[in-house]
């Protein structure tokens, strides 16, 4: 072989070679990208176990919650994008999708569809043969945002004048509005209302989104069109609180609500609480309700203020003491009839579980465990049904299940947390077992728990309300977005078409008209 032969094959092997390193030098860093990610994944899991299982001083609150997990399916994101890129690169070729499409065929018939369609470079055959012939075609769809779109409505009213004589000019009056001669429309207030009441966004940081479209509101004004929205809401309240009023049976809760105290620099604790009447469960025909009241403290003095002129009689709530002063009221109806929450119970078993892995704490949450597999199987069905169903499948378990708590109680330290728990459940016996003898009723108060979360999670981003007032307000704006969420009504929608009807002198009379559950009804009546 020629010496330029060896050269030219030592050349190419050389370039060889360095293709070789730099492909390596890329595999290398898409696995290191890959590993990075997995790491970032495991020890926010990692976080997450110590703030869920951790020390008390360590945990962190029920709302905070959410933030991990968010973190956890971000992180996971990156993980598997980071994963999809190494292969494609290890491979050396563009992967085609081959994973499972989860929404395919789940996308809403009413979104517009653009359709995009993507040919080969060449639809020539490359064996020569001419024009290929089209055999079928890959149909994928994907979710698409077209950013909020801001508008400015312009208004003319022109004037008309006769030119014969001087006498006479006419001219359209100006429409109702909720801020006369003001900026926003009913439409941006109702969102506004939403976004803070409903998806948990504080004024300043909504003032930051319209800043990055080039609008610039301060937080002030928001806050002042929410306060004009909400005094043309208030007869909306008053009437659901009607509404409630002639409930038969009656959910109730309450949580913190940190108020500002001005003489003293500084937050004092206030108590957001919540009734609310949901028959749902049993397929009652009277919607789905939640009104929220502010009070000063959490004594049982206010739950009785709140539920004077109530017709019902049977209220489901928690075991906190406050409510037994309604047990003694004297009405016309008789007194209060308290329904007690099962799920508050387990929650004392899981939290024994998780602490210190108590053998009895284990079965009494798989009995507890085994009500709840019956209730699922009549969910939604009439109270008949749920009664008798209850009595041939529910009773017999708690028929053992109180002899039980007895016996064990008897058998372990009278001094511990465990014999806290049981006696709990044993003093609220017969509140727990109310649902055996009616089957309107629920095992939980988890219809008024999933409806005043929501409201923990808004005072958690705004930090605390102004005043007293405010909290008002913030009440019975929350109440109004969280029963239309409990109808399926788009609240957004439905204040902004609510004030325009109370602006434009819907009849007082005929204020049922404008309810929650009476929105789509109307709407489809309209369309």
């Amino acid at each position: 072989m020629s010496q330029a032969s060896l050269s030219e094959e030592n050349a190419a092997l050389k370039a060889l070679l360095a293709q070789t390193q730099a492909a390596l030098v890329e595999h290398q860093a898409a696995l290191a990208q890959s590993e990075e990610a997995r790491r970032r994944l495991e020890a926010i899991v990692s976080d997450l176990r110590r703030d869920k299982f951790g020390a008390k001083s360590e945990k962190l609150s029920p709302e905070q919650f959410n933030l991990p997990l968010e973190d956890i399916e971000i992180a996971q994101g990156i993980l598997d994008a980071a994963q999809e890129r190494a292969e494609a690169v290890i491979k050396g070729k563009r992967q085609e999708p081959n994973g499972p499409r989860r929404n395919r065929g789940h996308l809403p018939a009413h979104l517009p569809r653009v359709e995009q369609v993507i040919e080969p470079e060449s639809t020539m055959c490359p064996c020569g043969c001419g024009q290929m012939a089209r055999i079928g075609e890959d149909t994928s769809e994907r979710l698409d945002r077209v950013p909020a779109q801001l508008r400015v409505l312009v208004t003319r009213r022109p004037k008309y004048a006769c030119r014969r004589c001087s006498g006479a000019v006419v001219q359209a009056h100006a429409p109702e509005r909720v801020v006369p001669s003001g900026l926003p429309t009913e439409a941006l207030i109702a969102q506004i209302i939403v976004a803070k009441f409903g998806d948990h966004l504080p004024f300043y940081r909504q003032a930051e989104i319209f800043k990055r479209q080039g609008i610039h509101i301060d937080r002030a004004s928001l806050g002042n069109w929410t306060g004009r929205g909400c005094f043309h809401l208030q007869p909306i309240g008053e009437h659901m609180g009607k509404h409630l009023a002639s409930a038969d049976r009656l959910f109730m809760d309450e949580t913190t609500a940190p108020v500002l105290d001005p003489g003293r620099r500084q937050t004092k604790k206030g108590y957001f609480w919540a009734i609310a009447s949901d028959d749902r469960g049993h397929g009652g025909a009277d919607p789905p309700i939640v009104l929220f009241k502010y009070a000063p403290g959490r004594s049982g003095s206010f739950a009785e203020e709140f539920l004077t002129g109530f017709r019902g009689r049977l209220l489901q709530c928690d075991g906190y003491d406050g409510y037994d002063r309604l047990t003694h009221i004297q009405r016309p109806e008789g007194p209060w009839v308290l329904v007690h929450c099962w799920s508050h119970l387990r929650r004392r078993f899981v939290k024994q579980i998780r602490n210190t892995k108590s053998p009895i704490a284990e079965t009494a949450v798989r009995q507890i465990a085994a009500l709840y597999a019956v209730e699922a199987t009549v969910r939604g069905a009439p109270p008949e049904i749920r009664l008798v169903t209850r009595r041939q499948q529910s009773a017999p378990i708690i028929e053992a299940l109180k002899p039980w708590f007895e016996k064990q109680l008897s058998m372990i330290s009278s001094g511990s947390q465990l014999a806290v728990d049981i006696r709990y459940a044993l003093s609220h016996w017969d509140g727990l077992t109310s649902f055996l003898d009616d089957g309107r009723l629920e095992l939980d108060t988890n219809p008024v728990e999933n409806a005043i979360r929501p409201v923990a999670l808004t005072r958690k981003n705004a930090l605390f309300a102004g005043h007293e007032v405010g909290a008002e307000n913030w009440a019975l704006l929350a109440s109004i977005v969280a029963t239309c969420k409990l109808n399926d009504v788009d609240p957004v929608a439905y204040i902004d078409e609510t004030l325009t009807a109370i602006i434009n002198g819907h009849p007082k009379s005929r204020i049922e008209e404008l309810m929650p559950w009476q929105f789509r009804k109307i709407s489809s009546q309209i369309l």
